[in-house]
């Protein structure tokens, strides 16, 4: 296992990171299926892991994670505290909350935290999350007592991490990317401010769809050949946690088209990376539309039909009323923005019926 410098922290984080939703025990409501590990047998995986190389462990506060978090402070006793980094994280973006929620990720964990980030923050709490008062405010706070060692945020949404950049209260930053999904990575290899930041990236696996399409070795060197610091992969399994953190040779990182064509073979993707320049005037999150047809066809049916139905009609009608169309000149690939739209429309019309 190779070793990176996380931003300006002063820890070495391990290549690859252990995420935890794997190892969790119960149903959990933004997960498409549940996992049922024991405490013996989450507890073996993550030693696996450790005896491979892994010091950094992912989480995330109970009951989002399941019982994940509680299962990492068992391992965190067992393995001896002083020997891992703790990632957690919590959705909440008021400051108040904010602090209640560390502080009972500290008593599910019976230890404290390194790394904790504001969870999924997004546009419509983009204000909660950095105004005076926030949830940035109450990490730096918890910060200051010792409780945590150091401030994060979390998002899929590339505007929001490049405020967490700019913020002098911000360590660490969290955001997703993988081999189809490259946009964001590459916008910010090229911004400089994202250098000062310890960078954790998530979904390398795409929820674990492209292991079916592209060797573990080449998805991992897609996001690690990017000047990030942690690639998170979730890991619930001897074998899955052999195939991330045994050592690995470097493999040649296929082109955007390259990727495409082998995906093509199962069906026609949209050759959208998840750059997140497109903006629509109505708010339709066109890129995580795309996302979800996406996955589809790649083997999340059903989630990825849940997730369109609810919006994607009305998403839809705006395409249709919209005159102007300035998604078209905003697409570096020159995607037909509209079309792509209303045919997703269709495919949920045709394919979900939830009752």
């Amino acid at each position: 296992m190779k070793y990176r410098r996380l931003g300006e922290t002063g820890l070495s984080v391990s290549e690859v990171g252990f995420g935890t939703i794997p190892i969790l025990r119960g149903s959990v409501p933004v997960l498409p299926e549940y996992y049922n590990l024991s405490d013996e047998e989450a507890l073996a995986v993550m030693e696996y892991a450790y005896r491979l190389g892994c010091n950094l462990y992912d989480t995330a506060i109970v009951p989002e994670y399941g019982d994940a978090e509680i299962k990492l402070g068992k391992f965190a006793a067992h393995i001896g505290r002083e020997n891992i980094i703790i990632s957690d994280k919590a959705r909440f973006f008021d400051g108040n909350e904010m602090y209640l929620a560390v502080k009972a990720s500290c008593g599910n964990l019976g230890t404290w935290v390194d790394l904790y980030f504001v969870h999924q923050a997004d546009a419509a709490h983009e204000e909660a999350v950095f105004q005076k008062g926030g949830a940035l405010d109450a990490l730096s706070e918890l910060k200051q007592e010792g409780v945590i060692r150091f401030v994060g945020v979390a998002s899929h949404y590339y505007d929001i991490l490049f405020r967490g950049a700019r913020d002098h209260r911000v360590d660490v930053l969290q955001g997703s990317g993988n081999l189809l999904e490259r946009g964001m990575l590459e916008r910010m290899k090229g911004e400089s401010l994202f250098r000062k930041k310890g960078i954790l990236i998530n979904k390398v696996y795409a929820a674990g769809l492209l292991p079916k399409y592209f060797p573990v070795e080449m998805l991992l060197e897609a996001v690690l050949s990017d000047p990030v610091s942690c690639a998170l992969v979730g890991i619930g399994t001897t074998q899955q946690a052999w195939e991330a953190f045994r050592p690995h040779k470097s493999s040649p990182v296929p082109g955007f088209d390259e990727v495409l064509s082998v995906l093509g073979k199962d069906f026609v993707p949209i050759p959208c990376d998840r750059c997140q320049r497109c903006v629509c005037p109505q708010g339709t999150e066109i890129h995580t539309i795309f996302r979800q047809y996406q996955y589809f066809f790649l083997g999340k049916e059903y989630w990825a039909l849940r997730k369109l139905d609810m919006g994607i009609r009305q998403s839809a009608d705006w395409c249709r009323k919209c005159v102007e169309m300035p998604c078209l000149s905003m697409c570096p690939a020159g995607i037909r923005i509209p079309d792509e739209i209303q045919k997703i429309c269709s495919l949920v019309q045709v394919y979900y019926h939830p009752f």
